[in-house]
């Protein structure tokens, strides 16, 4: 997976290359799915949700531009899988998934990671009282940004996001350059699964 679907890919971030080696991707999957957990392709976890295919999730990790001291928000928690790939990278995360099956069972993979917080709730309202985030990940696809999300950036902090319809989406990165300005660049076009939200 490492040599084909994500340095073969362009990943180039040793630290999140190293990442992927360290978090054991059949832990984050259904039982009976373990054979396919390194397979370049998504895989349903229940509740109409999936996991993201191995390489977005590199490619969504490398494009926050992790230094080891950051606090990152994950919204849409799904397997748990980012969330594990981020904190090895980062000093805290805060994940939030809106269904509570899925929550549950993320909250119990993840038990052994002292620096993430696991979150029942709306993630695209975020989650103000961990704000500001140097970076944040959204693992599902809407309409439009959520305010939200824009303001509980720190300056210089990004957020990587698909934005479009069911059908099509590009994954941006917005990065905030002041307290009313954020600049964004198209990183490719995916397909996620839609956000759950007032927001979304």
């Amino acid at each position: 997976m490492i040599r084909f679907d994500l340095e073969g890919r362009g990943i180039r971030d040793p630290r999140v290359i190293e990442a992927f080696r360290k978090v054991p991707r059949e832990s984050f999957v259904r039982a009976g799915d373990e054979a396919a957990a390194y397979g370049d392709f998504p895989l349903p976890i229940g509740c109409g949700q999936t996991i993201s295919q191995p390489y977005i999730v590199a490619l969504m990790t490398e494009a926050c531009r992790l230094g080891g001291s950051e606090t990152v928000l994950d919204v849409g928690t799904g397997s748990g899988y980012q969330a594990a790939i981020l904190a090895e990278l980062v000093e805290k995360v805060v994940t939030i998934e809106r269904i509570p099956e899925l929550h549950e069972r993320a909250r119990k993979r993840l038990e052994g990671y002292e620096n993430v917080t696991c979150l029942l709730g709306d993630g695209g309202l975020g989650w103000e009282a961990e704000s500001p985030y140097d970076a944040i990940v959204v693992a599902a696809q809407t309409p439009k940004i959520p305010p939200a999300l824009l303001r509980q950036l720190k300056i210089g902090g990004r957020l990587i996001i698909p934005v479009g319809d069911r059908f099509s989406q590009e994954l941006l990165r917005v990065t905030r350059s002041d307290e009313n300005s954020w600049d964004r660049e198209f990183l490719c076009g995916v397909r996620f699964v839609p956000l759950i939200s007032e927001a979304g």
